[in-house]
């Protein structure tokens, strides 16, 4: 039996090494059998990784393996895999999120199927690398590899306004892509490690120290370029438009999983690495998140009149509550963004699945154009609703616990920002609520009733359940039992003690 450490090379591996055998002319009816199994395989070993992590040393990396690339030797450069208490349940979430994708890729009946399942393995592929990433370069590079399908599929098989959808994309993340790179590279050359492994650069740094001037600089570039990535406010734009018209299995990725990878890279990179930079930066992070995408990115969900928009908004205002947790500089808060993360991941993912369920039945995004859906389809229905249920925090759903630990080291920080915060939620249920009643609820407005007498709408069938209930299952186990998560999230980040370097009300070191 190949050990843990071969196990997660082989979960990176799949998906890549199966997109390359169906680019090379794999005939279609093998190519679907063979993308269901590189969707599967992964899910099934990160589940198993998960199960064989240890239950204490979580705050060291397990499972590691080393390749040298032949830039080693000059620049320090290793393909170094392994997973900590952090990266582990951000890379769970990529396996299941990318296995809901799938699935539901599979049975969409797109145009060009093989070079769309091609494009979605390459970009499940480098989700994976990215959190099984020890080495920064890698970290980076496996970002980009799973960035560019995303580009792509958006101008090929997008919806409305794809092309301009496509070109914002592409700028806006291309920006904040290289402002991150541009940190890295200055976090790599100012730490003295010459070496690009994360384990490294941080005895380094913990050996010779950084001068506040330049930590500040440093988690500058990485919090703005990261930002663009995370989409915060007011660097969001291109988040709303790309979702509202990517493909439903890229949609899902995107803004399930590879929006997280800004976040994540200031959770293991920036906070631990630059803390007087990061105490430099707090209030200005949590102003931008506080007021940006909670309050105004909030009332802008709320005027939303198209489904898929909707959710675009309501996903960027979310990552508000993230970035608030890691304003706080502690513990408990960097715990509840790793928490949320993997929840707004699943629930965002289901949604995207749902809207587009609800739009092969209604034919249209337009809210004002629906209603009366749940007599027809009341799986859906009833689906939508746990997943809005999900979105806006209700307890027994894993939304809950991040947004709960979030608001309690908010409240250590800054009592207004709390308020700010648990308005929030307020806004989440009036838009959420709002939009499963004009979707499933009352008279189905004229053209709908028109559209549903000429085609009746069916409800979900199960190549369309099983996609939606392995994310459901997994937002209500997390929910039920948050442990599996906090914990190794917990002693990962109990040894590194953020609290005693990062005090709780920040202010500008002297330089």
């Amino acid at each position: 039996m190949p050990s843990n450490a071969q196990l997660l090379q082989l979960a990176i591996a799949t998906p890549l090494g199966a997109a390359l055998v169906i680019a090379l002319g794999l005939p279609k009816r093998f190519a679907t059998k063979l993308a269901a199994v590189a969707f599967t395989v992964p899910a099934l070993i990160a589940l198993w990784l998960w199960a064989q992590f240890p239950a204490e040393g979580a705050s060291h990396y397990q499972f590691l393996s080393t390749h040298d690339t032949g830039l080693a030797a000059g620049l320090g450069i290793s393909l170094k895999l392994g997973l900590n208490g952090i990266s582990l349940p951000m890379f769970l979430l990529a396996a299941i999120v990318g296995l809901a994708a799938g699935l539901y890729a599979l049975r969409s009946g797109a145009e060009r199927l093989k070079l769309y399942l091609t494009l979605l393995l390459i970009m499940h592929g480098g989700l994976l690398g990215v959190f099984a990433s020890v080495d920064i370069f890698f970290f980076y590079f496996f970002h980009e590899l799973a960035l560019i399908p995303t580009f792509i599929m958006v101008g090929i098989w997008g919806g409305r306004d794809r092309n301009y959808a496509a070109m914002k994309l592409t700028i806006y993340l291309t920006v904040g892509a290289m402002l991150s790179l541009i940190g890295l590279i200055a976090l790599y050359v100012k730490s003295g490690a010459h070496s690009f492994d994360l384990m490294a650069l941080k005895e380094a740094i913990a050996h010779q120290g950084l001068a506040a001037a330049t930590q500040k600089n440093i988690f500058g570039l990485l919090m703005f370029g990261f930002g663009i990535l995370v989409s915060l406010w007011p660097l969001h734009t291109w988040a709303p438009l790309g979702y509202g018209a990517a493909p439903s299995s890229a949609a899902m990725l995107h803004a399930g999983v590879l929006k997280k990878f800004g976040l994540y890279g200031l959770i293991q990179i920036a906070l631990p690495l630059l803390p007087a930079g990061a105490a430099w930066w707090a209030w200005k992070l949590a102003l931008l998140a506080g007021v940006g995408n909670v309050l105004v990115v909030g009332f802008v969900t709320i005027a939303q009149r198209d489904l898929k928009q909707m959710l675009g908004y309501s996903s960027v205002m979310h990552m508000g509550y993230c970035f608030l947790g890691l304003a706080c500089l502690s513990v408990v808060g960097t715990g509840g963004v790793v928490l949320l993360m993997v929840a707004h991941g699943l629930s965002v993912a289901l949604l995207f699945m749902l809207a587009t369920s609800v739009h092969h039945r209604t034919h249209t995004f337009d809210l004002a154009e629906m209603g009366g859906l749940a007599q027809k389809t009341p799986v859906l229905a009833g689906f939508f609703v746990a997943a809005t249920m999900a979105s806006i925090g209700l307890p027994g759903f894993a939304n809950f616990w991040g947004e709960l630990t979030i608001f309690v080291a908010l409240w250590k920080f800054s009592p207004g920002l709390t308020a700010v915060a648990v308005a929030g939620v307020v806004i989440s249920a009036i838009y959420g609520l709002r939009a499963a009643a004009r979707i499933f609820f009352g008279p189905p407005s004229e053209q709908l009733a028109k559209v549903t007498a000429e085609h009746p709408p069916a409800d979900l069938g199960w190549l369309e359940r099983l996609p939606a209930l392995i994310l459901l299952a997994a937002l209500l186990f997390f929910g039920f039992y948050p442990k599996a998560l906090s914990q190794p999230v917990d002693q990962t980040l109990n040894p590194a003690p953020v609290e005693r370097i990062l005090p709780v009300h920040p202010s500008p070191p002297r330089t």
